[in-house]
């Protein structure tokens, strides 16, 4: 019923943000006994904007499709069928509009109105200015000491809440609440007594790993971009093919060696500072207890001094080309066990040279944590180090490599008989607001962001009808009923025409003579009537 240490130290996290998990404006007694989280939008004063026609309140409607084995318990964890222990009415938004009360705008949208197209482009750390480098690591620690303004975390279960009579919230900072999201995803299931459940996790593991952490990428980038005003911000990832070492682990960047302790931070890098939280699970587990965001101590690193018999090295090139040359998302039991599937090679329980499945190595994405040593290496406590960060945006890059590689339908990504939460229809815990799996198995283009070393060629005679052909789509309904309108039209002035030169040419029969003799009919020159 246990998972080992074993395991548990090859996992890897995510560290979703903001706009997931309980909006401040929901974390009270009545929210949580009516079960509902439908907050008022400031623009009208009306509930999800809807007297602006920005959204509504709804119920939720919760996929019935069948789980796979993994899980044999129903009723027992909060996550189940997620958010309905907590609510079953929340904000459905319209058009361009997301967010708990459909107060932003989707991520690839921005303005007013949310009608400006938006493509934003994410760059490799090491190509980014001084400028923007500075900028970055700026941000980071911006968000480490600033309080979220939107979302708070739960410090107990619903039922520790007293079905929800007894709310169990507390503030957290921007980057923190991160860190517990991941936590929370990928936390065991507590049963009562000491017992708990660690075959479970709503974020790895399983077919949702890629989208999930996509969206956890999308949902920090656009907090930020909230909290430091810069709309521009888009998150640099960390391309680690073939690297000797870790190269970003310098003071310059994400923080070098401490130069007496092997195991903390250079006191020359401002993440040395930086307290972890969530990372005593085996704490919480033995007091039936959720992680509550008390700071636990330094962040950890110790690159390269991992254990090598499990990841020799880095990833290298050739095995990230031959995970992207695998043509099926995902085969099998759909877990860490299967073979041939592209998401369990690409998240490192398979082998990258054969795709199958072993779980004593640990490569590509898990590679990169069990090398990291420290803080990113015991899975619901990972993101605390900001190396989380550049190391899943490039992940995501490949993924998005073998979405355009492949041009999968959605219906790929499977329906039915996943892992619990991995379903295609299946609410991603802890988002709230809602989204699903399948949503994001679409290309990043679709979503508003690109990676800059997969950026496209630009075509000129493209990027002249662009203008065109965005107002061409925005006025589409109107040309289509002026071309219906025309049809019928020229329809009825086409018979008209036609009944005219019918009669005309009855008139014409009549006076004409007889057909000459065919040696006469040789020497006649066609001409017209017209």
């Amino acid at each position: 019923m246990k998972m080992s240490l074993f395991h548990v130290g090859i996992f890897l996290g995510i560290l979703p943000f903001s706009s997931g998990q309980f909006p401040r404006a929901c974390a009270n007694a009545d929210s949580l006994l009516s079960k509902e989280c439908c907050p008022i939008w400031p623009g009208d004063g009306s509930p999800c904007g809807e007297l602006s026609g920005r959204g509504s309140c709804r119920e939720i409607l919760l996929s019935d499709a069948p789980l796979g084995p993994q899980f044999p318990f129903s009723g027992v964890d909060d996550r189940e069928d997620w958010p309905s222990v907590f609510y079953n009415w929340t904000c459905q938004c319209s058009g361009n509009f997301m967010g708990f009360s459909c107060a932003d705008c989707k991520f690839n949208f921005a303005g007013p109105n949310c009608t400006e197209r938006k493509l934003r482009v994410r760059k490799n750390i090491f190509q980014l200015s001084t400028r923007e480098k500075n900028q970055f690591l700026a941000y980071l620690n911006l968000a480490k000491h600033t309080t979220s303004r939107d979302f708070v975390i739960a410090t107990g279960t619903y039922a520790q809440m007293n079905n929800g009579s007894v709310p169990m919230f507390r503030d957290i900072n921007v980057y923190d609440l991160f860190v517990w999201m991941h936590y929370y995803v990928s936390r065991d299931t507590l049963l009562g007594g000491t017992n708990v459940w660690r075959d479970i996790d709503f974020a790895h593991e399983a077919p949702g790993f890629l989208p999930w952490h996509r969206l956890f990428l999308l949902m920090w980038e656009h907090e930020i971009q909230k909290l430091t005003g810069n709309e521009n911000f888009t998150i640099p990832y960390w391309d680690w093919r073939d690297a000797e070492s870790c190269d970003i682990c310098t003071d310059e960047y994400m923080g070098g060696r401490h130069p007496s302790n092997p195991n903390l931070l250079s006191p020359a890098s401002f993440f040395s500072s930086w307290q972890v939280i969530c990372s005593h699970s085996e704490e919480y587990n033995s007091r039936q207890e959720l992680c509550n965001g008390t700071n636990e101590g330094p962040v950890l690193r110790n690159p390269g001094n991992h254990d090598k018999g499990r990841t020799p090295r880095l990833p290298s090139s050739e095995e990230v080309e031959f995970c992207l040359s695998l043509t099926q998302y995902e085969a099998g039991t759909m877990d860490k066990m299967a073979n041939f599937s592209f998401r369990n090679t690409l998240e490192g329980f398979a082998n990258p040279s054969t795709a199958i499945s072993n779980v004593s190595q640990s490569s590509l994405h898990n590679a990169l944590h069990i090398y990291m040593n420290g803080s990113m290496s015991q899975v619901q406590g990972s993101a605390n180090d900001p190396i989380f960060i550049l190391h899943h945006a490039f992940v995501d890059s490949i993924f998005e490599q073998w979405l355009r590689r492949h041009q999968p339908l959605r219906e790929v990504y499977p329906a039915a008989n996943a892992p619990i939460g991995h379903n295609r229809e299946s609410y991603m815990v802890p988002f709230i607001p809602l989204y699903r799996n399948g949503e994001f198995f679409i290309s990043s283009r679709d979503l508003g962001y690109d990676y800059e070393y997969l950026v496209e060629p630009a075509n000129p005679f493209q990027n002249f009808l662009v203008p065109y052909l965005e107002q061409a789509r925005q006025i589409w309904p109107w040309l289509l009923g002026a071309a219906v309108v025309g049809a019928i039209i020229a329809t009825l002035v086409a018979g008209v025409i036609a009944l005219g030169c019918r009669r005309k040419r009855r008139i014409s029969e009549e006076t004409q003579p007889l057909l000459m003799e065919s040696e006469d009919y040789q020497h006649v020159t066609y001409q017209s009537h017209l």
